[in-house]
């Protein structure tokens, strides 16, 4: 590796991981690379070990070998907790949001000093929690529903609070499981210009399977094939490999 892409330069660096369960390798040898301010999207078939990546890099799963580095952070040795404390925030396919708490209520609550037991008994309402609910509310598209309670909020806008309750945290690597499944095309368009927003400052890996979504939001796209890179680079590049078109794009 030159010294170009030395791992200083990269937000998140991915070298020689595997992941094995009972002998089957979900990831294998898998490497890849995070820019700042990238979206990176990770595309595939089914049982190509996506989610596994992304449950490997937040620690919910520890690999067999290979390295993980965020911000030059090894994290295949770090706790979940240690890992989200030092700005790796990960959102799940289905939302986890307080569906009996209002939207304001769900963003307070997932504000940094509301987490601990200390944090949260002593926990005030100050100047500084006002303006990052509403700035994240106003980022989210749900500053008119702040005092909506959050069960009423259609299924796009669960996905885009809950994507709120990850930003309030200030991560500086956001990692989102299928963001779009289960929107309409009009919600879909918002939470393209939603991601493309929120990079400032910030990288963001998705795995999605919308092709369109991909192409509204993706920087540079990974293409899995049982647990390895299959293809990578832009989307352009990506749509016409005849591999990827082979094992993927072309079912």
């Amino acid at each position: 590796m030159s010294d170009k892409n030395s791992v200083k330069d990269f937000v998140l660096s991915v070298e020689g991981l595997t992941v094995s369960f009972d002998g089957f390798k979900a990831v294998n040898d898998l490497s890849f690379y995070v820019e700042e301010g990238e979206i990176r999207v990770i595309i595939g078939p089914n049982g190509a070990g996506k989610t596994t990546v992304l449950d490997l890099i937040c620690g919910k799963t520890k690999s067999t070998e290979g390295s993980i580095k965020f911000r030059g952070k090894e994290l295949t040795k770090m706790t979940e907790h240690a890992i989200v404390h030092s700005g790796v925030g990960r959102k799940f396919q289905n939302p986890s949001i307080y569906e009996d708490l209002t939207v304001f209520e769900n963003l307070e609550l997932s504000f940094p000093r509301g987490r601990s037991v200390a944090g949260a008994l002593f926990f005030r309402r100050d100047k500084e929690v006002l303006e990052a609910v509403e700035e994240v509310a106003e980022t989210i598209f749900l500053h008119d529903q702040l005092h909506t309670t959050a069960g009423l909020l259609s299924h796009g806008q669960k996905q885009w609070l809950e994507i709120g309750m990850l930003l309030i945290q200030k991560p500086d690597l956001l990692m989102l499981d299928e963001p779009v499944a289960g929107m309409s095309v009009a919600e879909r368009k918002r939470t393209a210009e939603l991601l493309n927003r929120i990079t400032k400052g910030r990288s963001v890996i998705v795995i999605e399977h919308d092709m369109q979504f991909v192409e509204d939001i993706a920087h540079r796209v990974t293409v899995m094939h049982q647990g390895k890179t299959l293809s990578e680079g832009s989307m352009e590049r990506v749509k016409n490999d005849p591999k990827v078109i082979e094992v993927y794009l072309g079912h």
